[in-house]
């Protein structure tokens, strides 16, 4: 048989291939001890960075339906004008107008409205919002609450400030002089300080004797030294208890406004304004009252105490 004949440097096809593989897969185990390295160092990354607070989200997803919210027995005491209409009339007073809105789960409203027989008038609106936050580190109820404190700002209640504590210094340990220390003088001794001055002795009749110095106080002083008040001062107004003010035991925290102003001749409206905040949901109840000609203005006692009242129904309507 006759051989093949050899070629230096030229490597058979068989430790050609073989090296070939094995140049492959020693490429491939470093590829994957360098992939394999990263992945580590991603994950060792990730799990060593600090998590974002995520604020909690509101109470409320939905609203009710605002103008089927009011009971009738509370719509006739609220409008007592339509006791005088007939009975479709009544019916579409009582039924109210919705407020038209974009998206029915963010905000909501309903209006009444009846003439008196008198000329005037009362009108009821109702305003219900749930606030969204798009800030994921500040809670719908805090957004809430800015809504909250716009409306009681407008109506003129101021909002209490929590005042901040101030550090104090120091103090003197027990038993330590109160007088400071006096500077040496040129011979190397301290001064001393010069005693205070001591109430001049009196004479028999009870005079005082010696001058009385500039500018202090004299013997004639005014009235005010005894706690009565000076005269032309102007005195703080009587409160009646039914001014704008917070109110208790009515959501996390509300508000009744009270606004008195003409309606056009001799005519005279209040506006009385209940404001209450429950988790995400703030709610608006806007009671009305004119009066026309020489009636008298309407009573603010009457007004505050329905609108109260409305409220505090809507707010166990929002706990159901």
């Amino acid at each position: 048989m006759q051989r093949k004949r050899y070629s230096p440097g030229r490597v058979p096809g068989t430790l050609l291939g073989l090296g070939a593989g094995l140049g492959v897969a020693l490429g491939a185990l470093t590829g994957c001890s360098a992939a394999g390295t990263a992945e580590d160092v991603t994950v060792d990354a990730k799990a060593g960075s600090a998590a974002v607070p995520v604020a909690p989200p509101g109470r409320y997803r939905t609203l009710f339906e605002p103008c089927g919210a009011v009971p009738q027995a509370a719509l006739r005491e609220l409008l007592p004008g339509t006791v005088a209409l007939a009975d479709a009339e009544r019916a579409k007073a009582l039924r109210g107008t919705a407020a038209v809105t974009y998206d029915t789960d963010r905000r909501v409203g309903c209006t009444w409205t009846a003439d008196t027989a008198d000329g005037g008038s009362h009108r009821l609106v109702l305003d219900v919002e749930r606030v969204v936050s798009y800030d994921p580190t500040v809670s719908d109820a805090t957004r809430a609450q800015e809504v909250y404190t716009r409306k009681q700002l407008a109506a003129g209640i101021a909002v209490p400030v929590t005042p901040t504590p101030t550090p104090t210094g120091p103090t003197a340990p027990s038993g330590a002089p109160t007088t400071p220390p006096q500077a040496p003088t040129a011979s190397g001794t301290a001064t001393t300080p010069p005693p205070s001055p001591t109430k001049a002795p009196t004479t028999g009749t009870g005079t005082t004797t010696g001058a009385t110095p500039t500018g202090g106080p004299s013997s004639t002083s005014s009235s005010t030294s005894s706690g009565a008040p000076a005269a032309g001062t102007p005195s703080a107004p009587a409160t009646t208890g039914l001014e704008p003010r917070l109110l208790g035991g009515l959501g996390d925290i509300a508000f009744v406004g009270d606004t008195l102003g003409s309606a056009g001749g001799a005519g005279r409206q209040r506006v009385v304004s209940v404001v209450f905040r429950t988790s995400n949901v703030v709610v608006t109840v806007e009671y009305r009252q004119r009066t026309t000609g020489t009636a008298p203005a309407p009573d603010s006692k009457e007004l505050q105490d329905r609108a109260q009242n409305l409220a505090r129904l809507l707010a166990d309507r929002l706990e159901e």
